[in-house]
């Protein structure tokens, strides 16, 4: 139906699970896609992928959570295809352990890619789109940041920070007037790697 034809898309995380489907999806619906991810070989893969397919893609290195790596997104998407209409926020990590057990370290390292990376996102990706004159912004939560689930609890208040702050962003955008949209995605459990 091709729903997105002539959008840009950005999607973090885009290397394999849902990100790879998101990114071929947004291909095949007509729009150029940026995959980015820390997977180098995954996300040249679903990349070329799309390319072999008939659409258009690049892949990039790239950290979410790395505050200095967005402006070289960013700048790298709209040199290559003109402008940002659509961030799916979707790189994320999982780390099953029960609060008492998790150390410092990984609490913040999950809270770095989960939270601040759709942060980061966001905070790069509302200017891009302005400048398209609108958008789309996207963002994988989980069901876990609705409700609570035993041995996921750090990863349950990275995933509920992140519906709520998708929510004040929304009402930011509308409040401007700037024809950017923010959602929020909450799937279940995916047999993919996360």
């Amino acid at each position: 139906m091709r729903q997105v034809e002539g959008k840009v898309a950005i999607v973090t995380g885009g290397a394999s699970g849902i990100g790879a489907a998101c990114a071929t999806t947004l291909a095949r619906e007509g729009a150029k896609v940026v995959v980015t991810d820390l997977d180098d070989a995954g996300g040249r893969g679903v990349a070329d992928r799309i390319t072999s397919a008939g659409g258009e893609a690049i892949f990039l290195h790239q950290d979410v959570s790395i505050e200095e790596s967005w402006p070289d997104v960013i700048e790298a998407t709209e040199r290559r295809f003109g402008r940002l209409d659509v961030m799916v926020a979707n790189a994320g990590i999982g780390i099953l352990c029960k609060a008492v057990e998790m150390s410092l370290t990984d609490w913040r390292r999950q809270t770095a890619v989960n939270l601040d990376g759709v942060f980061l996102s966001v905070k790069y990706a509302v200017p891009a789109m302005r400048r398209s004159g609108g958008g789309s912004i996207i963002i994988t939560s989980s069901v876990a940041g609705l409700r609570g689930s035993a041995g996921l609890a750090g990863y349950c208040a990275t995933k509920g920070g992140v519906r709520l702050f998708a929510k004040a962003v929304a009402m930011e955008c509308a409040a401007e007037g700037d024809g950017i949209r923010v959602n929020t995605v909450h799937p279940g459990v995916i047999d993919t790697p996360i």
